[in-house]
């Protein structure tokens, strides 16, 4: 690979078997192209061309990404995500060269385990992420709204029983629903109200943003599950040094 062309070309061709050839060609483009991952490594004292495994590849500290705009080549970002973090955190920065690619990319993973987008109605109640204009959450939720073609689809600031009464009516829709929600705002649902949402796909996404104490996924999917009578949760999770 040694153009982004090339990297979307191969992408979807991509299995468990190749998977770490296509890694390794991602990793010697940016040693050559990405100025900052290239005097990283060469600090390191580290040869691009002698590593031969994922497991030798070096990865860039978090902090690069809160102190630098990390970029493969030359080229003029259509957006700039940066990470929700948490109250008075420096957050970290993704320039993103092709949104379009990023959006597409995000249903084609939906698609894969969940089936059509049209299929759903898409209700995300993410309080902490529509405060912010540069949320890739909030880009993809978006997009996922439009793309279902439903007019019952849309967002939940702090609007929590017009939530409840609109599920209460997509239960008769006949249309599968997602609810995707910020980790701590479902809480507050399952605590507060307990909603009957046997008939929902449920997502967490983006821990408690210093709202309230971090537990472990283990024992909130239990509480999760309990309060709204689902079997499962999934999760989401897409920070901006992953994109």
């Amino acid at each position: 690979m040694d153009t982004f062309k090339g990297f979307g070309r191969d992408l979807y061709s991509v299995n468990d078997r190749d998977f770490s050839d296509i890694a390794l060609q991602v990793f010697r483009f940016q040693a050559e192209k990405n100025p900052i991952y290239r005097d990283y490594i060469h600090y390191l004292g580290v040869d691009p061309g002698a590593i031969s495994a994922l497991h030798d590849i070096p990865f860039l500290p978090i902090s690069f990404f809160k102190q630098h705009l990390l970029k493969t080549g030359a080229w003029v970002p259509e957006t700039v995500f940066t990470s929700s973090g948490t109250t008075g955190a420096a957050t970290s920065r993704h320039a993103v060269r092709d949104l379009s690619f990023y959006l597409s990319h995000s249903v084609r993973c939906f698609e894969h385990f969940f089936g059509h987008i049209g299929d759903y109605h898409f209700l995300a109640l993410l309080p902490s992420y529509l405060e912010r204009r540069d949320s890739s959450l909030v880009a993809m939720m978006d997009h996922f709204i439009r793309k279902s073609g439903s007019p019952q689809s849309g967002f939940y600031l702090y609007n929590v029983e017009q939530l409840l009464d609109d599920l209460v009516v997509l239960r008769q829709s006949g249309k599968k629903t997602v609810l995707w929600g910020v980790t701590f705002a479902l809480l507050d649902l399952a605590e507060r109200y307990s909603p009957d949402l046997s008939h929902c796909l449920i997502f967490e996404t983006g821990g408690m943003k210093g709202r309230r104490q971090e537990i472990t996924r283990q024992a909130l999917h239990a509480k999760l599950t309990s309060a709204f009578g689902v079997e499962r949760i999934f999760s989401e999770y897409g920070m901006t040094e992953l994109l």
